[in-house]
């Protein structure tokens, strides 16, 4: 069993592959076998995936954006509970024996595409115990992580050291600098209400951490905007990093996580 995480190259068609980095952990054997049932779909923002208690007929991986995983209760009220890039999928549920969504899964930050799975070529794939299983596992582990974070952050920290914390890892999956978020997305993911949401943002702004305008996001300093987080980002985001592959722009390699790392 490997000490800690080995080093091997992308498979050479690599740079043909959809975006997503569980698929992109795929060997090309692997891959040549689930590419027929992949289907490339764009979403725009807003876009719900699967609601509350719904089948689920497909498994989706994004190439892109932020989707959020919300729980929403009877008054309507919805909050997040986990961000999803191009490092996960949604679906989740399917790997861990469920037929049905667990909560709400809709495109929040970003036009992209998606990789949609049919279930059935999911659970046959899966079942094989290869790479895509492994990719999975390892994923579902760093998400689970996500959200029990997630739960103890907002019952624990203030809405201002959350919002630095979303706009942290929103920031982390959108690879840019600037991003479009309304003020009403982002007090739906932080469970809070507009006029607090606007009061965060303008502090933030004034402190030259991020400037915000009409829907506008733009990190301006990284580094204090992760001074001024909870400490739930910092201890969440190893996990997420160890699931990344880097391509050709990233020296050509990637990194898996060693069963070791679990």
């Amino acid at each position: 069993m490997p000490n800690g995480p080995e080093i091997s190259r992308l498979p050479s068609d690599a740079d043909r592959r959809p975006r997503n980095q569980l698929l992109r952990r795929l060997t090309a054997a692997e891959f040549a076998r689930v590419q027929p049932h992949l289907k490339t779909v764009p979403v725009k923002v807003k876009h719900v995936f699967y609601r509350l208690d719904e089948p689920l007929s497909h498994v989706v991986f994004p190439n892109g954006g932020v989707a959020s995983l919300t729980t929403v209760m009877q008054d309507g009220n919805m909050v997040e509970s986990a961000t999803v890039g191009n490092e996960g999928l949604l679906g989740a549920e399917v790997f861990l024996g469920a037929e049905r969504a667990a909560g709400e899964a809709m495109m929040q930050v970003g036009d992209a595409t998606v990789e949609l799975m049919p279930v059935a070529a999911f659970q046959a794939e899966v079942a094989l115990r290869g790479s895509l299983f492994e990719a999975v596992q390892r994923y579902s582990h760093a998400l689970l992580m996500l959200t029990m974070q997630s739960a103890a952050c907002s019952a624990l920290h203030g809405v201002q050291e959350r919002c630095c914390r979303w706009l942290l890892m929103t920031h982390d999956r959108i690879g840019e600098d600037v991003f479009y978020l309304s003020h009403e997305f982002l007090a739906m993911m932080l469970g809070a209400t507009r006029p607090t949401v606007t009061v965060v943002a303008g502090t933030l702004q004034e402190a030259g951490l991020i400037s915000y305008k009409h829907g506008r996001v733009q990190i301006r300093d990284r580094s204090r905007l992760e001074a001024a987080s909870c400490e739930c980002y910092a201890a969440v985001k190893p996990h997420f990093d160890r699931l990344r592959v880097y391509d050709r722009a990233g020296n050509g390699r990637r990194v898996p996580l060693a069963r070791a790392d679990l």
